[in-house]
């Protein structure tokens, strides 16, 4: 049931999207004419590696500048038009596409990349149990105003508490939360 919503959701959502999507590649591409589509490696269910996909909005080569993978607010690497896509979180939607494949649901942990694994700990055996979200119980918790250890205790929650109701709850907070730009995004 879970699989028939996230794909329902997920074409659907692609669909109406494709006009912000088009926009916004269309943009990249005039901003700096390097690729559209950022592709990095993250860690899926039972620690199997996928691709996630995301518009780019940082300057090519980003993870070789500065701060690695680490992206603050106000990091110098986001593009100007990345600043605009990244606070409306339409860099999110090619995700979606993700979530068609399987490597995605549209809610659950985020995912993490490799180097992250260690700092689960023993709430790793939790987090490979499911698959990885776009959004999820820390996006809409706070984000990146919280510590990475309350991060792993909100998707170790999130895994053992897990219900369609509680999808639902995640998936009302997020739109919520994007919408009204409320602290957590």
């Amino acid at each position: 049931m879970n699989r028939l919503a996230d794909v329902v959701v997920a074409g659907a959502g692609l669909v109406l999207t494709s006009p912000f999507l088009g926009l916004a590649a269309l943009g990249i591409k005039l901003e700096d004419r390097g690729p559209v589509v950022y592709r990095q490696t993250r860690v899926g269910k039972d620690g199997e590696d996928f691709e996630l996909l995301k518009l780019r909005t940082m300057v090519v080569g980003a993870e070789k500048l500065g701060s690695g993978f680490a992206v603050n607010e106000g990091d110098p690497r986001i593009t100007r038009l990345g600043r605009l896509l990244r606070r409306t979180s339409v860099d999110e939607l090619p995700q979606l596409w993700n979530v068609l494949r399987g490597d995605m649901s549209l809610v659950g942990p985020r995912p993490i990349v490799d180097d992250e694994v260690n700092k689960y700990g023993e709430a790793y055996r939790m987090y490979k149990k499911v698959i990885p979200g776009i959004t999820g119980l820390w996006q809409v918790s706070g984000r990146n105003n919280t510590t990475y250890d309350v991060r792993v205790d909100l998707d170790t929650f999130y895994v053992r508490n897990w219900s369609p109701w509680f999808d639902l709850y995640v998936l009302l907070r997020t739109v919520k939360v994007v919408l009204l730009r409320e602290g957590a995004y």
